[in-house]
């Protein structure tokens, strides 16, 4: 455990949270600031910062929890779909990994990426960034 997280907090009950899913590898609890109700963070008991810290053998059963509250999104709280987001390191407010699941409606007023776009110069620059990012994998 980090001494300073404050998820780690939340999953030993120093600090209070809304829990909602709990196995011996994961949990999920509310989002204190949540953008719909319902809107929930799932994360890894062990503190783990980021997804490309998480041990491969625990990728596929962590994002079987997200699935599942993604399901349970619809099932319990009627929603139509939902939103499911991450951020590794740049805005990522708690420096644990964390998966926001949030509840959608049609027309909630959420209106796709919050930040702004942009464009590749042309087919040669998009080709460039593809053939590296394949290098790297």
């Amino acid at each position: 455990m980090a001494s300073t997280c404050v998820f780690c907090e939340i999953l030993t009950g120093e600090r209070s949270g809304h829990m909602v899913l709990e196995t011996a590898e994961f949990a999920a609890f509310l989002d204190a600031r949540p953008l719909f109700k319902g809107h929930t963070l799932i994360v890894p008991r062990e503190h783990i910062e980021t997804l490309p810290d998480l041990p491969v053998p625990m990728v596929g059963p962590y994002f079987e929890q997200v699935q599942r509250l993604a399901e349970a999104m619809v099932s319990a709280l009627g929603a139509d779909g939902s939103f499911i987001g991450q951020n590794n390191t740049i805005s990522q407010s708690v420096p644990h990994l964390h998966t926001h699941v949030v509840p959608r409606t049609r027309k909630d007023g959420l209106r796709g990426f919050f930040w702004p776009r942009t464009k590749y110069r042309d087919e040669e620059e998009a080709a460039m960034y593809a053939a590296k990012l394949r290098a790297a994998l």
